[in-house]
């Protein structure tokens, strides 16, 4: 009996990720994707960050929410360049989304693109954007077993963030627990500490200038056997 085989329903957002990539790297655009749960502080990230940084550097956003545009609303009081996907019923971005937001921004007037990504912490990670990055966004209100309970999105980010630091003394959060999860998991990512609510984002803007100043890389996926 003849069995079809399906081919990986991955292949063909991987295959416009590639393209996307091509095309913001022909730009000169340095891209991160942006993941975390509801509720960890992302878009409060991009707001700080876009008030920090829109002097030094030309910055675009795409915006997935299943529904509304309220984020992209509270982000386009600071940056003009904002084009909010919603994806409906799905939990994530994926490639072709991506690039049709990138049609309606003038990318050879971009230096940052962020992707902020549906709030979920399973979905979003295993589809490839067109990113030069992924950030991986937790918050002390979510508990320390986040990392161990996730861990491919660990897996999956270049950096790792750690926000609402300001509540440590009033939530029981194991700082030491998250970071060995982490450490174990992902060795080579680069782990950092805010509060964006309080906009204490130091050493996020200081990694953000530094990775938008310097030329875009297309990296392998990470692996324990490619570690990058």
């Amino acid at each position: 009996m003849h069995v079809e085989v399906v081919e990986n329903v991955l292949k063909l957002n991987d295959d416009v990720a590639r393209r996307n990539r091509a095309v913001l790297h022909e730009a000169g655009v340095f891209t991160i994707d942006l993941l975390g749960g509801p509720g960890c502080g992302k878009t409060t990230l991009v707001e700080r960050t876009l008030a920090a940084l829109r002097a030094e550097l030309r910055i675009a956003v795409i915006v997935g929410d299943l529904a509304t545009a309220r984020d992209a609303q509270r982000i386009a009081r600071h940056c003009p360049h904002v084009v909010q996907v919603n994806t409906g019923k799905g939990c994530h971005l994926e490639a072709h989304q991506v690039r049709q937001a990138m049609e309606r921004i003038d990318l050879h007037q971009t230096d940052l693109l962020i992707i902020e990504n549906v709030g979920n912490l399973v979905c979003p990670v295993g589809f490839d954007l067109g990113q030069d990055v992924k950030v991986g966004m937790f918050s002390t209100t979510e508990g320390a077993d986040k990392p161990a309970k996730y861990p491919y999105m660990v897996h999956e980010s270049d950096v790792v963030l750690l926000n609402k630091t300001d509540l440590l003394p009033y939530v029981p959060f194991d700082v030491n627990q998250f970071d060995t999860d982490v450490r174990r998991l992902r060795p080579d990512a680069t782990v950092l500490r805010c509060s964006a609510y309080l906009n204490k984002l130091d050493s996020w803007l200081d990694w953000l200038r530094a990775r938008a100043a310097a030329p875009a890389e297309i990296s392998a996926p990470y692996t324990k056997a490619n570690p990058r």
